[in-house]
């Protein structure tokens, strides 16, 4: 499997807010790459979300704008390239935010979220959040909510599924962001 798993962390509860983002590239099934920055958001943080990942307005201080890195990252999403996130509805709508708020065109791309793929795949486990299904699999997630293991952890839980169900009960669920 060829695919980018993807997660955003916030600064508070607006879409635009995102103070980190994480890619982690996978080709041929194998993890190959990864990119990280911290965001400087264009908000205010809420304390909520700093107890949730730890990260402090002071730490963004000095970090790029989405707009720059925007510039960085758009290069991985297109029509045929397929992203993936546990609960892809919350990054898809960040990254959607995002771009919004800062009048940047939204790309077409192929969207995959490793909940809805858990809950398909895994129907017994107790819940299908990311530090649950780590545990289950035997998948490593040292700092959950930070952007960086989160996507490492997604592309590991997918890669699994792969090695396990095969891609066709994976292809089901791709959908296309727009």
């Amino acid at each position: 499997m060829n695919f980018i798993a993807m997660d955003f962390e916030t600064a508070n509860y607006q879409s635009h807010s995102a103070c980190s983002l994480a890619l982690v590239m996978v080709q041929n099934s194998q993890i190959v790459g990864q990119y990280y920055s911290l965001i400087k958001p264009e908000t205010e943080f809420f304390y909520r979300n700093i107890q949730i990942h730890g990260i402090h307005p002071e730490d963004v201080r000095e970090a790029p704008t989405f707009p720059e890195v925007w510039q960085t990252i758009q290069q991985y999403f297109q029509r045929d390239r397929l992203i993936v996130a546990h609960n892809a509805g919350f990054d898809t709508k960040v990254l959607a935010g995002c771009l919004d708020y800062y009048q940047l065109t939204r790309p077409e791309y192929l969207s995959l979220c490793t909940v809805r793929t858990s809950r398909k795949l895994f129907p017994e486990m107790k819940n299908h959040r990311l530090n649950t299904v780590c545990q289950e699999l035997g998948i490593t997630l040292e700092n959950h909510h930070d952007a960086l293991e989160d996507s490492r952890a997604c592309a590991n839980i997918l890669l699994y599924q792969e090695d396990h169900f095969g891609v066709a009960p994976l292809k089901k669920l791709v959908r296309l962001e727009q």
